[in-house]
């Protein structure tokens, strides 16, 4: 393109030449307008040849005022970029009317409702889970986990829920099915080591007792504890089922208003806790969840990742037919978008001033010069042709307001 340029340039000034030379021959009248044609097309064509190459370098090596504008003004041409690009396209009612214009919502709702995708996005987020998990140190976890459990624990007195708890319980009689079963428990291990009874009662007799006496005496007292254990296995009524039940509604009382009890409590908390054994058992606990996790996540028919797949399809369908859900995702995102270009509006355009202020100055404007130079050598071409019709009007008023 330059050389069709420069090219023009030469044809036009030795048709100059030559129409010159035929005027000054007697030619005719016809020389003088092509003469004059042509030189304005000289004209033309010096004059943006100069400008063109002014804005890449001093033409002719000439150091004249205001040329070699790129090289020169790189710096200031990348700060009015980045401000540009800043004020016109990182504004927050731009980037607000362009996402409202693309509905987000729906489009979203529309993708997630499509079952292979939902199957995309539920197996990604099981690689990032596993990623997480990996990532993560099981000792700096647990010692978290623990510190919290510890730190929940003891800021929380539990007495008084413990006493609520044991208070519906009994008022609802869910300790009854506790009782029979120690009931029937108790009635059968003593059905099974009737020996070892009878031998404890008569082990702990007197010396100065006859040995018959003692075996009667077992005899009897195991019956009468075989007896009661099944009245009160068979009686829901039984008076010692009754003296349980006071004991319990009592002690749950005491639990939430008897300070004696509810500190007595607090005490056996802070001693469970502070063994060895619960603070190792609260420490593998993250062991057991993470492999648990793990697993679930790296099979694809698990519970977790069928239920995580079945709400993501569920969520598509919504937010595809819920306007008021559409408009709320919308509001998100907008306002996040928002948030990000108003927070980080310097640091994104100073992505721009930085990088052309990096660059050199020469290589930068050979850059742009061979990304726009087309078009500016046809401005050459152009002014060629515009100079030359413009001297051949100039040339024809002049000389029809000279006759």
């Amino acid at each position: 393109m330059k050389i069709t340029a420069t090219g023009l340039l030469v044809f036009v000034a030795l048709v100059y030449v030559l129409a010159k030379w035929a005027q000054n021959s007697g030619a005719g009248a016809w020389a003088g307008y092509v003469a004059a044609a042509a030189e304005a097309g000289m004209v033309g064509a010096l004059a943006d040849w100069f400008a063109v190459t002014a804005l890449f370098r001093h033409p002719l090596g000439i150091p004249i005022p205001h040329t070699a504008i790129i090289p020169n003004k790189k710096d200031q041409l990348g700060a009015s970029l980045g401000d540009f690009v800043g004020e016109n396209f990182l504004s927050s009612s731009v980037v607000r009317d362009r996402l409202r214009a693309v509905g987000i919502g729906s489009r979203l709702g529309a993708w997630l409702a499509e079952p292979d995708h939902a199957d995309r996005v539920t197996a990604e987020l099981a690689t990032a889970l596993r990623g997480a998990l990996t990532v993560l140190r099981d000792s700096d976890v647990q010692a978290v986990v623990g510190e919290a459990i510890t730190r929940r624990a003891d800021a929380q007195e539990i007495a008084p829920g413990i006493g609520k708890m044991l208070e519906k319980v009994v008022a609802d009689g869910g300790h009854k099915r506790v009782v029979d079963l120690v009931c029937v428990r108790a009635h059968d291990w003593l059905v099974e080591h009737d020996e070892s009874v009878m031998d404890a009662v008569q082990g702990g007799a007197p010396g100065w007792t006859p040995r018959f006496v003692d075996k009667r005496v077992g005899e009897r007292v195991y019956k009468e504890l075989l007896r009661f254990l099944a009245e009160m296995r068979d009686m829901p009524e039984h008076p010692a089922r009754g003296a349980v039940d006071r004991f319990l509604a009592d002690f749950a009382a005491d639990l939430q208003s008897d300070s004696d009890t509810r500190e007595r409590v607090e005490r056996l908390k802070r001693e469970v806790l502070g063994r060895g054994e619960v603070q190792d058992l609260i420490a593998s606990a993250w062991s057991a969840v993470r492999q648990m996790i793990v697993a679930a996540a790296e099979d694809e028919r698990s519970e977790l990742r069928l239920r995580v797949r079945a709400a993501l399809l569920s969520l598509g369908a919504r937010m595809s037919t819920d306007a008021r859900l559409q408009e709320k995702v919308d509001g998100w995102v907008e306002g996040a978008a928002v948030y990000v270009v108003t927070t980080y509006r310097n640091e994104i355009t100073s992505l721009i001033t930085d990088t052309v202020a990096g660059w050199d100055a020469e290589h930068t404007s050979k850059k742009i010069e061979a990304h726009i130079g087309r078009d500016l050598q046809f401005i050459r071409i152009n002014g060629t042709v515009v100079g030359s019709l413009a001297g051949l009007v100039i040339y024809t008023v002049s000389r029809g307001v000279g006759a």
